[in-house]
């Protein structure tokens, strides 16, 4: 599954929030979007069609009900799938080589690695 710009900067709301979300709530969090307002309905219906998101409940608006939205994977697991997503798929050494070669990594989460390893080798 491969989002667009602006279903990301949706998505990117709902992993901030950590919460379900109306669209009202959505447009009122969506600072730098790159869409308008009127067309957040075609953007949930597309992430709902895509299953990046699910309905999460309703939500009561003055006289009228909301359906609430919220995220099926967390960012990470996104970014993982649409690595494997892609017809040529990198191979899983080289790719964990490349992202340890970045200098923003820090001892502690080397340190977090090595733990998730050590216990996927238990």
């Amino acid at each position: 599954m491969e989002l667009t710009k602006s279903e990301m900067e949706i998505m990117d709301v709902l992993w901030e929030t950590g919460k379900p979300m109306s669209r009202a709530d959505l447009l009122a969090r969506s600072e730098d979007k790159t869409w308008k307002d009127s067309s957040v309905h075609i953007l949930l219906n597309g992430l709902l069609q895509k299953c990046a998101i699910h309905e999460a409940g309703m939500v009561k608006r003055s006289k009228t009900y909301g359906r609430l939205f919220a995220p099926t994977m967390t960012r990470e697991e996104y970014f993982a799938a649409t690595i494997y997503s892609h017809r040529y798929k990198p191979d899983i050494v080289k790719l964990i080589d490349a992202l340890l070669q970045r200098e923003d990594i820090t001892k502690q989460e080397l340190e977090q690695i090595a733990e998730l390893v050590a216990q996927k080798n238990s």
